[in-house]
């Protein structure tokens, strides 16, 4: 097995428009040497640094350790590279390797099914020549492997993880249509929120922004309270992990008097952030009520900020309906006698026209497989 003086070689996905802030992120965790590519960082570090980057990084999908990268223009190559990775370090006799997930973008071979069945035959194969055995009981800790193919070039990774990152624990229900935990983290990264901004999302719907929001002011780990796939595998001991969690619970930010408010018109939504908030540890510092757009009125007199996911035709409502709630948005969200920024993501390519106003910029973004615009008024 390799040891912990030994550096290991990283991936970490994110949603295509986050590169720039995940790697600020992956630096933060003592990342190195880091190769940006769309939706998607390469970097090294000690284990240390993955054991961090797992609980510290909120753009981040997940953290991987990559056992290989090839060109694979056939199934014959995907199986011929795989089956010489030096799976010792990693895997002992008894581990589970699970072929969970794959992607293919641009690339010759596009069967998932079929590359997974592959890219499990050649490890096993490369499992059983090292531990001179045709048996292999899996009966060990898990480690899930998963593979991306992006323009015929492949890389094959462990899955330190476990469920994605983007599942803090604080969110076991939503509501309808919710924003993704690592894109709104990612919003609010791009918005700059700091412990003196006070935050205003008027479509709160299960509290994500708001929570994300206290968690990036604060300077709380996002990960700090799930636990990982990682943390069974010898090469990260326990004592590892307990280490880091406590380097970062010490860097927290505990005498503030940060606020963020939230509305939604459907009060089981604001139910539901409230509930969400408390399990995120931050529900003194939110604020949510039941509120229309229409009834929207900030009387607020510090510098805010509006973070926000309205509803758009895609999600939720009829064209017509989201039109109006735009129009009502504009009529609302300018006044003179407040100074705010606006960071406000949808898919709706006319959004502006019906808001009353352009962006000063805006940055193409996905959720989940749905192109939006993050349209910024700074």
């Amino acid at each position: 097995m390799m040891n912990t003086a030994s550096k290991l070689n990283m991936t970490a996905p994110c949603h295509f428009g986050l590169e720039k802030t995940l790697s600020f992120e992956i630096r933060r965790a003592g990342g190195e040497n880091l190769e940006i590519t769309d939706g998607r960082i390469n970097f090294e570090g000690m284990p240390e640094v993955l054991v961090r980057a797992n609980i510290s990084c909120s753009a981040a999908e997940r953290i991987g350790v990559i056992l290989a990268r090839f060109k694979a223009y056939s199934f014959d190559d995907v199986f011929e590279h795989i089956k010489r990775i030096p799976v010792s370090d990693f895997l002992d006799k008894n581990a589970a390797f699970p072929v969970t997930k794959g992607q293919s973008v641009n690339s010759k071979l596009t069967s998932i099914p079929a590359l997974q069945r592959t890219v499990k035959k050649a490890l096993a194969e490369a499992m059983s020549s090292v531990y001179k055995t045709n048996t292999l009981p899996e009966t060990g800790a898990v480690f899930p492997v998963r593979f991306f193919l992006h323009k015929d070039e492949m890389t094959v990774f462990i899955d330190s993880s476990g469920e994605g990152l983007h599942k803090r624990g604080y969110r076991r229900h939503s509501g309808i249509a919710p924003i993704k935990e690592t894109l709104a983290a990612g919003i609010i990264d791009i918005a700059k929120v700091r412990e003196s901004d006070c935050i205003i999302d008027p479509f709160c719907g299960s509290g994500t922004i708001l929570i994300e929001s206290a968690f990036k002011a604060l300077k709380i780990p996002p990960g700090m309270n799930r636990s990982f796939a990682a943390e069974k595998w010898d090469l990260f001991p326990a004592k590892l992990w307990a280490e880091q969690r406590e380097n970062l619970r010490a860097g927290i930010i505990k005498d503030t008097e940060f606020k963020v408010f939230g509305y939604d018109i459907d009060p089981d939504c604001v139910k539901l952030t409230l509930e969400n908030a408390k399990k995120a540890g931050v529900e003194k510092y939110i604020t949510a009520e039941t509120r229309a757009i229409k009834d929207f009125n900030l009387d607020i007199t510090r510098f805010s900020k509006i973070i926000t996911n309205p509803p758009y035709a895609e999600r939720l409502l009829e064209k017509s309906d989201t039109e109006q709630i735009y129009r009502e948005m504009g009529e609302k969200f300018f006044c003179e006698n407040h100074h705010r920024e606006m960071y406000i993501i949808t898919s709706d390519m006319e959004f502006e026209d019906y808001f009353g106003r352009k962006a000063k910029k805006n940055r193409k973004l996905y959720n989940g497989m749905l192109m939006c615009r993050l349209y910024m008024y700074v």
